[in-house]
């Protein structure tokens, strides 16, 4: 297993994450909605808005997951921050990153990922809208399109919550 390197700019990204007030807050119904909506519109056993702290990954909503965070050095989100576009893993175990990840080989037994990075200023991504499905597949253009228009709704609910502090 291949954990992520961490960004030149990580001390900067984790400022701009805890800037949000949001880190290990309750569910909120504007972001459970959005992870529901794309588990369904996606057909995917797992949807996280998941959010890369400096040893974690913390879950705002997720769908088809207990957990609700997991290690930032097992997570595939922290691949997914380094760079500006979506992440597609079409199939895990055949990615020598991750063939041998935990979340690989064991529960929820990943084999497909696409995790949209969550942009807040220009190389600052805090995290993902994340979809992982058991079963290899891929997205279409179309499907990588409402992955991001999923995407930049939750940025605008994240940007919204740490102006208003809901």
């Amino acid at each position: 297993m291949q954990a992520a390197p961490i960004p030149a700019n990580d001390a900067e990204r984790l400022q701009a994450l805890r800037e949000l007030l949001i880190l290990d807050t309750p569910p909120e119904q504007r972001f459970d909605r959005i992870a529901q909506f794309a588990r369904e519109e996606f057909e995917v056993a797992t949807v996280l808005i998941s959010l890369v702290d400096e040893n974690r990954q913390w879950f705002k909503a997720k769908t088809g997951l207990e957990a609700s965070e997991t290690p930032r050095s097992t997570s595939f989100c922290g691949h997914a921050i380094l760079q500006p576009d979506i992440l597609m893993i079409e199939d895990a175990l055949l990615d020598p990153r991750f063939v041998d990840n935990p979340l690989v080989t064991g529960p929820p037994h990943v084999r497909f990922y696409a995790g949209a990075p969550l942009e807040l200023q220009p190389g600052l991504r805090v995290g993902t809208l994340c979809l992982l499905d058991p079963r290899p597949r891929r997205l279409d253009r179309t499907e990588l399109a409402i992955l991001g228009s999923l995407r930049d709704l939750v940025l605008a609910e994240l940007r919204g919550h740490g102006m208003d502090g809901a």
